[in-house]
């Protein structure tokens, strides 16, 4: 009996550790698996990324096609203020020339002395040599006596299309930008659509709540919120044109004139008044290439809060309005 116990003791340990050994080997199998699984997953993933970044840094998404329609109307104008910047004007109109929906460009002159005939040479052989696909891109001045920053929204007589694109001659955006937006705004034609917002609020310090405060970019960055989009890089219709010249008050007008700043908040105003509907801020990467300007000067959020101020005084009420809407190209990101 007692050997007979002694070998059912070693048959069990015998079987004991060969379901241990087999358990182990069984874990390590399922380990070297789950690690061949890991790494083939890592791998696609990394050959995956790779092509995917070769695309996205190599090829330039396709444009969206604009329509068969052959009107000029479909396409946009730039109209552009300049002030005796001579080198940014030429690397502007060089740049936007090529952007293909363009059908012309218009200079808003306000200097003194008309634009020499080296310069007037130098645009139009730059505008024609970057015109593309057989079409013609037209450069016209727009020549102005009194020195006026309501000049740049002065009625244009020959503006062929509706759409215009309001710019000034020192930022410059990729024309995939300036395309992906003239197509917000096909989406949406009487409203302004642009690149640059900003933002006005109430200001309560003073109890009534009838006073409001003008933010820039790090109001807007901070609420989530604008109200505007600035003139120096914006689409809207040009009828807008044509109510700047004739329907703003007067008493706007001529203090734009005598302070020499906020027609881009008076256009806002206008067209907020007109449509009862806010801007639409296209989200675009801004090429400064200038280093100075208005904004540049001491109190300049001051001035424009009380621009905003005497805006709303002058149109008897506050049209702006707010959002928080922004339109964004998802062609070219690679989460969105």
């Amino acid at each position: 009996m007692r050997g007979s116990w002694c070998l059912n003791r070693r048959t069990e340990q015998r079987f004991r550790l060969l379901a241990i050994s087999t358990v182990k080997s069984v874990a390590v199998k399922i380990k070297l698996l789950l690690c061949c699984c890991v790494a083939l997953t890592l791998i696609l993933f990394s050959a995956t990324a790779a092509s995917t970044f070769l695309l996205q840094s190599n090829q330039t998404p396709p444009p969206l096609q604009p329509s068969s329609d052959s009107d000029s109307r479909k396409g946009y104008s730039i109209v552009m203020n300049t002030w005796k910047r001579y080198d940014l004007l030429k690397q502007s109109i060089k740049h936007y020339s090529s952007c293909p929906r363009l059908e012309s460009v218009h200079i808003v002159w306000s200097e003194p002395d008309p634009p020499s005939d080296v310069l007037l040479k130098f645009l139009h052989l730059v505008v024609k040599s970057k015109s593309k696909d057989g079409r013609q891109v037209k450069l016209r001045f727009d020549i102005n006596k009194e020195d006026s920053l309501n000049n740049r929204f002065k009625e244009i007589k020959d503006l062929e299309t509706d759409a215009v694109f309001s710019i000034d001659d020192d930022v410059i955006f990729p024309c995939s930008s300036v395309e992906f937006a003239f197509d917000v705004w096909q989406s949406a034609p009487d409203t302004m659509v642009g690149f640059v917002p900003r933002v006005h609020w109430v200001d309560s310090s003073n109890g009534e709540g009838n006073k409001f405060r003008y933010g820039g970019w790090w109001s807007v960055w901070w609420t989530g919120t604008y109200s505007m989009v600035l003139s120096k890089a914006a689409f809207f219709h040009k009828k807008y044109f044509t109510l700047y010249t004739n329907d703003m008050p007067a008493s706007i007008r001529e203090y734009i004139t005598k302070n020499r700043n906020c027609e881009d908040i008076a256009m806002s105003f206008l067209i907020a008044n007109a449509t009862g509907a806010p801007p639409i801020w296209v989200k675009g990467k801004i090429f400064e290439i200038g280093s100075t300007g208005i904004s540049s000067l001491g109190g300049h959020s001051e001035k424009r809060t009380e621009c905003v101020n005497r805006f709303a005084a002058d149109f008897g009420r506050m049209p702006l309005v707010s959002t928080s809407v922004k339109a964004v190209d998802s062609r070219n990101i690679w989460f969105w």
